[in-house]
């Protein structure tokens, strides 16, 4: 068996394919996929055995110097507005509740309320979303994996400038790799909210 070169909650484990992973409890050694560990109530077991939960990061909500949401750490489980453009790992582009004034004067709260109920209505990967923190700007919700109890922080924050921008970080707080859970849940809300009227910035 390879040395393991990943670490998930101090265990150690051996990434065996892009969704795939050697979980080394020695023994024994658990084979898990993603796609099992969200349909699989074996491995719950796992989930009962150790916390998958982690600590919340100090650093959610919009920072001060510079202005904006944290950028993401190294690891491949994250992805944010406020990522350089030619960090493709990273990087996503901002969503626009009011692309070329198309909408008239939508206002920020209703495009808040918009963003709420596309938030609690969406599931794309089966996991809990809670919503943990709101403001007039700002939103926080923790999506826990309905197995493991993996939980992923997605912020969202409407930036105090005249045009329709709403910039969002979305990150997974434990391990190094999330297998583009998050790009992905990131994508399914982008396309709810896109039937609402809304648009990513790349395509406006």
């Amino acid at each position: 068996m390879k040395t393991p070169n990943k670490w998930v909650a101090g265990i150690p484990f051996q990434p065996l394919s892009s969704k795939c992973f050697l979980l080394i409890l020695n023994p024994p050694h658990w084979y898990i996929c993603r796609e099992i560990i969200l349909r699989s109530s074996e491995i719950a077991l796992l989930g009962a055995l150790f916390n998958f939960s982690g600590k919340k990061p100090n650093y959610l909500g919009v920072q001060k110097n510079p202005l904006g949401l944290a950028l993401c750490p190294a690891t491949n489980n994250c992805v944010s507005t406020s990522e350089n453009i030619s960090d493709a790992t990273h990087y996503a582009p901002p969503w626009n509740y009011n692309p070329d004034g198309k909408r008239g004067n939508i206002s920020r709260e209703k495009a808040m309320e918009e963003l709420l109920q596309v938030l609690k209505s969406t599931k794309p990967d089966k996991s809990s979303p809670r919503i943990m923190e709101k403001k007039d700007d700002y939103v926080r919700v923790e999506y826990e994996s309905p197995i493991l109890g993996l939980v992923d922080d997605v912020e969202f924050w409407f930036p105090p400038v005249k045009k329709s921008i709403v910039q969002y970080r979305a990150a997974s707080r434990m391990g190094n790799y999330d297998f583009d859970a998050n790009r992905k849940r990131i994508k399914a809300l982008r396309l709810q909210l896109e039937k609402k009227g809304w648009a990513s910035e790349d395509t406006v």
